[in-house]
């Protein structure tokens, strides 16, 4: 893989594009441009203000511990105050933004401790929503997509070179079979709960990813999670419903490496979004 130690600007607009995939793999997709039909709902407005928010802060356009002031990004927009302020009150649920005390919002800063305990609390509820697939047994539909996804991360990743295009298809395909995973506990509940806990900042399956991404074992280290995707698949259909947890718990601890880099690296730490990561004191 080429590696990254002289990062040129246009490496560095493909990297901060990398971030804003990662960082915001498990949201909503991206609704159609409303200039392309003429018309656009309230909801589709509200959606379209929120990611623009967040891919600002994420970018470091507006950076941690700043003042969101909602006039200004009312005229930065284009939107009404309306959507505008919908989309602060999303962003605030999903922990990225906090109320002042005096009114308004602020970027969040979070201690790496913070970012850690969300990785392991998705690790936990990913371990039950396993469990629960393996004791109650599974619907062949569902497991037969959980499979054809591992088949295409598998084409992805036996591809001779790993560029942008291999890392972006990894991280779509990943996101789709976390996000399987949890349609396979047969649970609306842990569904919910897994998307609740998977929007939190950096939360997401794919939040650290982008770490390999500039390692040079980038390939082999995505290896070993896609193995991990495969013995969980293995240890649900044989019923084993201990083990098939305790391989999810353990695959979280992919992404608590990968936090670990990103906080340390000294290159790594400088990228979009990873600025609002405090190092532990």
């Amino acid at each position: 893989m080429q590696s990254r130690d002289d990062v040129g600007l246009e490496d560095e607009r493909s990297l901060k594009g990398k971030v804003m995939t990662v960082a915001t793999s498990s949201t909503v997709s991206r609704p159609e441009d409303p200039g392309a039909s003429g018309q656009i709902g309230s909801e589709s407005v509200q959606v379209r203000a929120q990611l623009q928010l967040r891919e600002m802060i994420l970018a470091g356009e507006l950076p941690g511990g700043s003042r969101i002031a909602e006039l200004s990004i009312v005229e930065r927009l284009g939107f009404s105050r309306t959507p505008i302020r919908a989309a602060l009150m999303r962003l605030e649920q999903e922990g990225l933004i906090e109320c002042l005390p005096n009114g308004g919002y602020a970027v969040r800063t979070f201690s790496e401790r913070d970012v850690s305990e969300a990785i392991e609390l998705r690790g936990t509820i990913e371990g039950l929503a396993a469990r629960l697939a393996a004791e109650r047994g599974v619907a062949p539909v569902v497991m037969s997509e959980a499979r054809e996804c591992l088949k295409l991360i598998d084409e992805v990743l036996g591809r001779q070179s790993f560029g942008d295009e291999e890392f972006s298809a990894y991280v779509r395909l990943n996101g789709q079979f976390h996000v399987l995973l949890g349609e396979l506990s047969g649970s609306p509940f842990m569904l919910r709960e897994l998307e609740r806990v998977a929007s939190l900042p950096f939360a997401s399956p794919s939040a650290f990813v982008v770490v390999q991404a500039n390692s040079p074992e980038a390939r082999n280290m995505l290896i070993v999670a896609q193995d991990q995707h495969g013995q969980v698949l293995e240890a649900i259909e044989r019923r084993e419903g201990a083990r098939a947890e305790a391989i999810m718990r353990e695959h979280s601890r992919i992404a608590q490496r990968n936090l670990r880099e990103a906080v340390r690296g000294q290159q790594v730490a400088q990228m979009p979004g990873v600025r609002l990561i405090r190092k532990r004191s």
